[in-house]
């Protein structure tokens, strides 16, 4: 139900989850790039048969990020229901307050066992995504935007979208070099996989100890 939620808006998962800071932040992402890659308008003529209108009118720059994000969106969902159902489970066998869970008006923020090669994975697929699963949503959001405007003003997106119709010449001619100087996504990303992996050792350190 709550992937279904999200499926449907994303960010509307989250809310069920009482998950608010992060909620709000993706279903403004959800209606500001949805807009700007015109995806509805591509859906509606997809529905009506007009496949060429449906291309023509799609803007690549943006659809492309937008994809990643909506199926993060759903999947993060769907795993943070599965670790509240846990603890949920856990919470009635002993009978008494966990003490990795903190409630707030914004959030509800638990302490989890969490993967740093998953975190990388979602940072190389788009740079500091990784931070989201990590809970650190300052951070990740911060990051977010400013990828996406080196990749808008970069025009890589229109690239790489060159690159899979074949047209390599038209691909290396729509970049802008003045932006496409990613090498900082690079540090962002082993910045991330280093601090997981020091959150990590610190989990299992503390685990052990009780």
């Amino acid at each position: 139900m709550i992937a279904w939620w999200s499926a449907a808006f994303p960010g509307f998962g989250h809310y069920m989850l009482n998950q608010y800071f992060r909620a709000t932040i993706l279903t403004l992402v959800e209606v500001i790039i949805n807009t700007l890659a015109h995806v509805n308008e591509a859906i509606v003529y997809t529905y009506c048969g007009q496949f060429e209108l449906a291309k023509s009118i799609l803007k690549p720059n943006w659809a492309l990020g937008y994809i990643i994000i909506y199926f993060y969106t759903i999947w993060d969902s769907y795993r943070s229901t599965l670790i509240q159902n846990k603890m949920c489970h856990l919470a009635e066998f002993e009978n008494q307050r966990l003490d990795n869970i903190i409630f707030t008006s914004s959030e509800l923020q638990y302490l989890e066992l969490k993967s740093p090669v998953t975190a990388a994975i979602y940072s190389f697929f788009f740079p500091t995504l990784g931070q989201l699963y990590n809970h650190r949503f300052l951070l990740g959001f911060y990051g977010i935007l400013w990828w996406w405007i080196y990749l808008t003003l970069s025009h890589a997106h229109e690239s790489l979208h060159m690159i899979i119709l074949g047209n390599i010449e038209g691909s290396i001619s729509v970049l802008h070099h003045q932006w496409w100087n990613l090498w900082w996504s690079y540090l962002a990303d082993w910045f991330l996989f280093w601090v997981f992996y020091k959150i990590h050792q610190v989990f299992k350190y503390e685990r052990l100890s009780d």
